[in-house]
């Protein structure tokens, strides 16, 4: 139970810190190009599904019945 609930912290660090980093990116490339819309959306849709994978545990969707 203890190693399960590490694997989760450890998980939802990692995806935060990934969601930092990619914020960053998506700033930099912003700030320093002009009219560069296509790896800003791309980073948009990777941090939306990153959202919904870690967060908002879509995955465990599909394998469970019922429950929220």
């Amino acid at each position: 139970m203890e190693r399960e609930k590490a694997a989760r912290i450890r998980t939802g660090i990692v995806a935060a810190v990934l969601l930092a980093v990619l914020t960053g990116v998506e700033y930099w490339i912003a700030v320093s190009f002009t009219g560069i819309l296509l790896p800003l959306t791309a980073i948009a849709v990777a941090k939306v599904g990153l959202i919904a994978y870690y967060f908002m545990h879509i995955a465990q969707l599909r394998y469970r019945e019922g429950g929220h």
